[in-house]
């Protein structure tokens, strides 16, 4: 598809990945709204895009994601391609602490139910587009388990197949769907996990562009290509 002069609306896009995406789409001519929960974060970041926007706002709250989505159909209905990159994470060994029930419960909502419904408010405006695309960003931990991060996990390798549903149910109208799958990446959110050892945000950003111009729609990046290809043949054997 196009990687220029499309209106892509970013979650968690004021810093990390989120950040990295936004500026090459920026400088490749596209009109970038990116949202955030910290508005001093939207404002900064705003200083390093051109051709941009922001709108504060939690997706993982019902009435945040209802009040941003109507936002979006009133003041940017050109809107074309939503990338959704906004997530949560609690490192934490199961069983090991009194928390298993809430961190589980906030990462299944901001990971993958909050993303279902955000999808299905601006799903029908999308497919009103003679092009369109749909990225949902997933991880390498959707494939592989974790004992550190063992329900963010879970909630990634729920919407890894969330997205492999949605983009069949999809294949007959003008809507990609997209799944981005990074490995450990360097960003802030996550240094608690020995964020520092990871590949550079820009890495992410760069190999979904290409994905996108080739259309490409599962793009595993960096030590996720080693594991999506272990996927993929095992997956081969079993139909064969």
């Amino acid at each position: 598809m196009n990687t220029s002069a499309n209106t892509i609306f970013i979650s968690g896009g004021s810093a990390g990945i989120g950040l990295a995406i936004a500026k090459l789409l920026s400088a490749q001519g596209n009109k970038v709204i990116i949202n955030g929960r910290n508005q001093q974060r939207l404002d900064k970041a705003l200083q390093q895009l051109t051709n941009a926007v922001a709108i504060q706002g939690d997706l993982s709250i019902e009435n945040d994601r209802i009040r941003i989505a109507t936002t979006l159909k009133q003041d940017h209905p050109d809107l074309n391609i939503l990338i959704n990159n906004a997530g949560e994470a609690f490192p934490y060994s199961p069983g090991q602490t009194a928390n298993d029930y809430e961190y589980a419960a906030r990462e299944i909502n901001t990971n993958y139910t909050a993303i279902i419904h955000f999808t299905q408010l601006l799903l029908p405006a999308l497919k009103q587009k003679p092009q369109s695309a749909l990225v949902n960003v997933t991880s390498i931990l959707s494939m592989i388990p974790s004992s550190g991060l063992p329900t963010y996990a879970a909630s990634k390798a729920a919407l890894h197949f969330y997205t492999q549903s949605l983009r069949q149910s999809l294949s007959d109208t003008n809507v990609r769907v997209f799944e981005l799958m990074p490995p450990l990446v360097n960003t802030d959110f996550s240094a608690p996990i020995g964020g520092e050892n990871g590949i550079p945000p820009q890495e992410v950003a760069a190999d979904l562009l290409v994905a996108l111009a080739s259309d490409q729609f599962d793009i595993p990046v960096g030590q996720t290509k080693a594991v999506y290809a272990l996927f993929q043949e095992a997956s081969a054997k079993l139909k064969n």
